[in-house]
């Protein structure tokens, strides 16, 4: 029993599930309805429906995120900017301009195109400096979180732009006929598409080789420099998506507060998932895991009457404990606990033989 106990602790997701169900744990107490559903006008509610929707930017930023750590060993502190920016893009194009409309001045599509091309681009110009450069990550992204609301502000010349169409509020709502909300499928799709190319090709691995050590890396023909690129500019493109699915949901480009401090849940995400910060193996579905658990905790700590201004104090609390619970010194702890918990049953074994 001890010895199966031992092997699923090794588990690389065991932890973050843990983690993930010990907060679940907690809102089924406060909450004794947390996981009930309700059908209500061929739409599901509920709490859960709540934190698997709401969580979904995240989920999106974390990948793209676990890519930069692992390459690079550094984080991308630019997606949250990078967001309103590719917003204020789209909102700007369908506006055709003007502050508020309630039909398209342009198509759709080539509002989408364009948004996600803005991601691409900033996320291009990251792994130049990333990667070619040479500059610090934290460094590096630092340019586009200083200047990226500001570039949104002028894109929208510094008003907040309205899309007051329904069509545009379906990537953040739901689809007729459709019982889940859009943005769940959204983050699925990107999950998958993630996963599937990093299992099926040999991206996944070359990311982990260049992360553990770049010189090795160049030394049996990688291009470490192309690949820590390619991983900040999927950083962007996933920030992109993330800021146009928070875009529709309230119909608008606000400048000052899509993506607002995103990019620190994304790194708290990647940590909780059980990633080194310090690149090299990672996870994605560790990443995906750390961002359900932080949206479930924040869903908990509102659910509790905590008020907004509060709950990134809760929140720190709640994960420098989760946190730590994973750190290599505290998993050592348990080893020798367990290894000590033996002797004494094989002492005592004897003992009694």
């Amino acid at each position: 029993m001890i010895n199966q106990l031992i092997k699923i602790t090794k588990k690389r997701l065991f932890m973050p599930l843990l983690c993930l169900l010990f907060v679940l744990i907690i809102n089924v107490i406060k909450t004794p309805n947390f996981f009930e559903i309700t059908l209500r006008e061929g739409v599901l509610y509920g709490y859960i429906i709540d934190v698997i929707n709401r969580a979904s930017e995240l989920v999106i930023l974390a990948v793209g995120m676990t890519l930069c750590i692992s390459s690079s060993a550094g984080t991308d502190i630019s997606v949250g900017a990078i967001m309103a920016v590719s917003a204020a893009v789209c909102c700007s194009i369908l506006a055709g301009g003007q502050v508020s409309v309630t039909q398209y001045q342009n198509p759709y599509i080539i509002a989408v195109i364009f948004s996600l091309l803005i991601g691409l681009l900033c996320g291009a110009f990251n792994g130049f400096l990333v990667a070619k450069l040479k500059i610090q990550p934290m460094v590096a992204t630092l340019i586009l979180f200083t200047a990226g609301r500001g570039i949104a502000q002028l894109i929208t010349n510094g008003q907040i732009t309205y899309v007051r169409v329904e069509s545009y509020k379906l990537l953040g709502s739901h689809i007729p006929n459709i019982p889940l909300p859009t943005s769940i499928f959204i983050a699925v799709i990107v999950v998958l598409l993630a996963q599937i190319i990093l299992k099926k090709t040999s991206l996944g691995l070359y990311i982990e080789t260049v992360g553990i050590n770049k010189t090795a890396a160049r030394l049996v023909g990688l291009r470490s420099t192309t690949i820590i690129f390619a991983t900040y500019v999927i950083c962007g493109l996933c920030a992109s998506i993330a800021g146009l699915i928070m875009s529709s949901r309230i119909y608008s480009a606000d400048a000052n507060n899509i993506g607002l401090l995103m990019e620190l849940d994304a790194i708290l995400a990647v940590a909780l998932g059980g990633n080194s910060l310090a690149g090299g193996k990672f996870s994605l579905l560790g990443s995906v895991i750390g961002a359900y658990t932080i949206q479930a905790l924040t869903t908990t700590l509102y659910a509790m009457g905590v008020s907004a201004d509060q709950i990134p104090v809760y929140k720190a609390i709640v994960v420098v404990i989760i946190v730590s619970s994973q750190s290599e010194i505290v998993k050592l702890w348990f080893k020798n606990f367990v290894n000590t918990h033996k002797k004494i049953n094989k002492r005592l074994n004897e003992v009694c033989a």
